[in-house]
């Protein structure tokens, strides 16, 4: 089992790496195809229902997320746009909800079959990041074992 790692890189620099077996056009379509994407992202553990899920993935694209939570009364949404499109290497977005989101960067890295994933979030101050770790952030391993399961399932 590949295990994720999370650190805290700096005041303002966020960094999980996973290996999944799996090449990298594979891990990336699973970044970037809606229908695949809507599969893993959302942590099961975290009671959410993913409503509607728009990506178009290339540079200068948007992308929109709407969730809900059980606990809350209005739907919860995440949008911005691809900066960086690279398949399949290389996927930079921004985090436009509020002015304090992070711009990711994820990378795909494949060797002998494998394939090496690496988010990183930069965020736009020290309370940005100490608030992402104490939420979304928590999620991250449990988000890439739903899509190494997801990728074993389809390989």
């Amino acid at each position: 089992m590949n295990h994720t790692a999370v650190e805290r890189k700096s005041d303002l620099e966020l960094v999980v790496t996973r290996t999944f077996n799996a090449p990298a056009h594979l891990v990336f379509e699973a970044w970037s195809n809606p229908e695949l994407f809507k599969e893993w992202w959302v942590p099961k553990s975290a009671g959410l229902t993913l409503l509607s899920c728009d990506m178009d993935v290339r540079t200068g694209g948007t992308y929109r997320l709407v969730f809900r939570h059980p606990a809350a009364d209005l739907p919860m949404a995440f949008f911005g746009t691809y900066q960086e499109v690279t398949p399949p290497q290389r996927l930079v977005w921004t985090n436009e909800e509020s002015d304090q989101g992070a711009v990711t960067t994820v990378t795909f890295e494949e060797n002998a079959g494998t394939t090496r994933v690496t988010l990183h979030e930069r965020y736009p101050t020290r309370a940005a990041l100490d608030e992402a770790i104490a939420g979304s952030a928590e999620a991250l391993p449990e988000q890439f074992a739903q899509l190494d399961a997801m990728l074993a399932a389809r390989s």
